[in-house]
């Protein structure tokens, strides 16, 4: 479960993040969309410990952000938008090592290296030095690191920089399976179709605030305002904040 309560992130005089409050429950893949600079990212960053809030609280599987990082830290996978291996690492000594880190018992940790593997079709070529992967080749591994200790949470940047349609397909797969047994997952993206097509619910941020939240079922509604296409409403409401 994830709760942003009164979330607040300010650099100097500028405002990235302004009063955010999100709550995604067990099971729930929510979708975050929002123009770039709208604080998408800024938000992801303080989520994963990267950023420390100005103000407000992160609160993950029950542990704060701040005040107990490790803790919370170890119940999320997080996948960036630009991954990045030790290139000297095969992709399965990689997720060995991701696994290491979480501490996590060794035969438990040899069934889940395999248990990812096959879940995000790596047999192939995970035995090959990570020096020579493709992009795509790049971002699968680190999928499958992230899920290696069965995350209650994942936290996601822009999961499809550098897919080609099959790995595309065999993450939002992956994706799925997450989130029906239960894992939360908060993803942000520029796709909206995606969003669409996997997300439970979607909240659009601009200018720091959140302009938009409500269900995909809801979203369908709205959407017959505009001409029934998911753009025209993303694109008339950040047009409209931007008015303002």
């Amino acid at each position: 479960m994830i709760e942003l309560k009164n979330l607040k992130k300010t650099f100097g005089s500028f405002v990235a993040v302004d009063n955010v409050s999100l709550s995604i429950p067990s099971g729930e893949f929510f979708g975050f969309l929002g123009p770039n600079g709208a604080g998408k990212t800024t938000t992801i960053k303080m989520m994963t410990g990267l950023f420390t809030p100005t103000s407000g609280q992160i609160v993950i599987n029950g542990f704060d952000v701040v005040k107990q990082p490790l803790e919370a830290k170890s119940t999320f996978g997080y996948i960036p938008d630009h991954p990045y291996l030790y290139d000297r690492l095969t992709g399965r000594e990689f997720i060995y090592y991701m696994g290491g880190l979480y501490k996590m018992e060794k035969n438990d940790l040899k069934e889940n290296v395999e248990r990812v593997i096959d879940l995000l079709e790596l047999a192939s070529w995970v035995d090959k030095k990570t020096e020579d992967y493709s992009q795509g080749m790049r971002q699968r591994v680190t999928f499958a690191s992230a899920f290696v200790h069965k995350p209650k949470t994942i936290i996601i940047d822009e999961p499809m920089v550098g897919l080609d349609p099959r790995s595309a397909r065999i993450v939002k797969d992956s994706l799925k399976r997450q989130a029906n047994d239960g894992a939360s997952i908060f993803m942000s993206t520029h796709i909206l179709e995606m969003a669409e097509e996997l997300c439970d619910r979607i909240g659009i941020i601009n200018k720091s605030k959140i302009i938009f939240l409500d269900t995909r079922e809801n979203l369908h509604l709205h959407k017959t305002k505009y001409d029934g296409n998911l753009e025209s409403v993303f694109l008339e409401l950040t047009k409209e904040e931007k008015d303002q």
